[in-house]
């Protein structure tokens, strides 16, 4: 299989490169090998490279200063996926999504499902949820990702921020009144793979998350316990637990943004064991 992956530089990018089958032929694109919002820059690439199929695991996350940029944001995040969607349409092939549980307002009781009505309270969320419409628009062929909280080895994710924040302080306030899912990134990687290798691609929208909910306090305690359990980690840091309220952010953050994974697990595709992850990628940052 040919496959053409945009973002290729961030979590995500970095661990499906990890996790390619050997029988696959990749083209890498980052931002500077691939501008996803250049129309023609992508029918450019797609029609030259022929993919079998396409991964757009580029978008534009910083969700506070989306806020001051938002048309940067759509450009990345809405007008991108549909540029290349519409080129995977031209080529009659499939065109795989990542998109964000921010596209829901948070006021929720339940874990969210597919066909929960979005209502994004952030311009992040507001473009993310933009893109996966175009997306859908112009391709049939489309799957949609929704994920959450993501981390891994790689780039800048909220494992390595505790990390550094807790050696530095000791102590700090990490809010307790949001929750939601865990999710490593080697974790969607080997997802999409699954969903690709598969003989008859179920297209729409999916879930895949952790498998289970915390909120980001619980989240924090674990990651400094697992820390110091594997003994690369000599800081003794305590974490406070603050409302939403103590932390102002320019950006607006769902409050429970739990995404139900029944979807996708009748693909027999399994939510991510994030704790379990977790163990394995702090040992990767911690070592290094």
């Amino acid at each position: 299989m040919r496959v053409l992956l945009t973002g290729a530089a961030g979590q995500l990018g970095r661990c499906f490169i990890d996790r390619l089958p050997a029988d696959w032929t990749l083209m890498a694109a980052d931002s500077q090998k691939l501008d996803i919002t250049d129309a023609t820059a992508v029918f450019a690439a797609v029609t030259q490279f022929k993919p079998d199929a396409i991964v757009n695991a580029a978008a534009y996350t910083a969700v506070d200063k989306a806020e001051s940029e938002p048309e940067k944001a759509k450009a990345i995040n809405a007008e991108g996926p549909g540029f290349l969607a519409a080129a995977a349409a031209k080529l009659d092939i499939p065109f795989v999504h990542i998109s964000t549980d921010y596209v829901f307002d948070g006021t929720a009781s339940d874990p969210y499902c597919e066909n929960t009505p979005c209502s994004p309270k952030s311009v992040y969320g507001q473009t993310k949820l933009d893109g996966e419409l175009a997306a859908l628009k112009a391709n049939p062929k489309t799957i949609v990702i929704r994920t959450a909280w993501v981390f891994s080895e790689y780039g800048n994710n909220f494992v390595k921020t505790m990390l550094r924040v807790g050696a530095q302080r000791g102590e700090l306030g990490v809010v307790s009144d949001q929750y939601g899912c865990p999710t490593y990134a080697g974790d969607i990687a080997a997802a999409i793979i699954a969903m690709l290798s598969k003989s008859q691609l179920s297209y729409g929208v999916y879930h895949f998350c952790g498998d289970t909910a915390v909120s980001w306090f619980d989240f924090a305690q674990t990651i400094f316990e697992e820390a110091q359990a594997c003994e690369l980690y000599p800081h003794q840091v305590k974490v406070n637990p603050i409302a939403s309220h103590e932390y102002p952010t320019p950006a607006s953050r769902p409050a429970y943004s739990i995404l139900s994974t029944d979807k996708i697990c009748a693909l027999n595709l399994r939510p991510s064991p994030w704790k379990q992850q977790l163990k394995t990628v702090l040992q990767k940052i911690l070592s290094q």
